[in-house]
């Protein structure tokens, strides 16, 4: 079904929209924010898990110069950080060799930042290092360029990705921030043409696709530890917390790793009918003015952006002194 779709061929394919992690002929994808606490041997025991996608590059790279003043940091705050940073990118390392030795197709993300992305991309590059059968994603955690990578940087991110390795990212987001670009896909013609990590914490997701140019998504995250508790979780990877990000594949795993790190933008689509999502214009210098649409969409709650990138309270609640 995604073969096709990310060769190029025309979609057609219906989106398994109902509880398809409950289907044993649908590959789990394990994605893991930094300092996720695992445990291989027994997560390895679940055979439906196919792959293993692992945070990577967070914006701009850092700079660490722990003497004098530090942008007005303290200097013991400073080289908190750096050890944090170091043991984060051995921590990647590791996780790589442990899954791709058991047999797991990799991949790895980049969090999505205001800055320079040219600057971001070469970031990740060097982080990730990805190999010819390695997933890349750009990780956009919404539409406010204040807060976040700018969808018309994120253009620009993912064309110097393919630049420098032949290949696009897949895109993760949101369902609002998918709509978005869904809406004004003439507009950011690249991004609402890459393969879709979609993340939304609900049971069914029935009238989603078609968007855009998207008839499917590639990856759905469907579990974090915003809807898994120990009472409750919509699935349960053996050898994780609650907190680890869970997705399923609307596929096996041969068919998945078809696909896995093709690295090809989906075909386009006719342009739909009148908008009806208002278009969001900043400004720096100003106070972003309210949108105004000619047929405004029911008003619907924004879902919570608890995704692989949002630090969890396990996380948090470290003491990085003691790495």
């Amino acid at each position: 079904m995604l073969l096709a779709l990310a060769a190029g061929a025309p979609q057609r394919a219906a989106a398994d929209d109902t509880l398809p992690w409950t289907s044993t002929s649908n590959s789990i994808v394990v994605d893991a924010y930094e300092l996720n606490t695992i445990d291989w041997e027994t997560l390895l025991s679940d055979k439906r898990v196919a792959a293993f996608i692992s945070k990577a590059s967070d914006g701009l790279p850092e700079s660490f110069s722990c003497t004098g003043d530090h942008a007005g940091d303290t200097v013991a705050h400073c080289k908190t950080m750096w050890r944090k940073y170091a043991v984060s990118r051995e921590l990647f390392q590791t996780r790589r060799l442990v899954a791709r030795a058991a047999g797991l197709l990799w991949g790895a993300y980049h969090l999505a930042r205001p800055g320079n992305p040219i600057e971001q991309a070469n970031h990740f590059l060097d982080y990730a290092d990805p190999k010819p059968d390695e997933m890349m994603i750009l990780d956009l955690e919404g539409i406010d360029p204040q807060k976040f990578m700018s969808l018309e940087d994120a253009q620009i991110f993912v064309g110097h990705i393919k630049a420098r390795t032949g290949r696009y990212p897949v895109l993760y987001t949101n369902h609002d921030t998918a709509r978005y670009i869904a809406a004004y896909r003439n507009d950011y013609p690249v991004l609402a043409r890459l393969p879709l990590w979609y993340a939304r914490y609900k049971p069914e997701i029935k009238g989603v696709f078609p968007m855009g140019n998207w008839d499917n998504y590639l990856l759905w995250q469907f579990s974090s530890g915003f809807n898994c508790s120990k009472r409750r979780c919509p699935y349960r990877v053996p050898g994780t917390l609650t907190d680890i990000d869970v997705n399923v594949a609307p596929m096996g795993k041969a068919d998945l790793a078809k696909v896995w790190a093709q690295g090809k933008l989906l075909p386009a689509r006719e342009p739909d009918p009148p908008l009806i999502l208002a278009k969001i214009e900043f400004n720096p210098r100003e106070e972003p003015e309210a949108a105004v649409a000619a047929a405004p969409p029911p008003a619907v709650a924004p879902d919570p952006l608890v995704t692989s990138s949002v630090p969890k309270p396990e996380v948090n609640a470290l003491n990085y002194q003691d790495f």
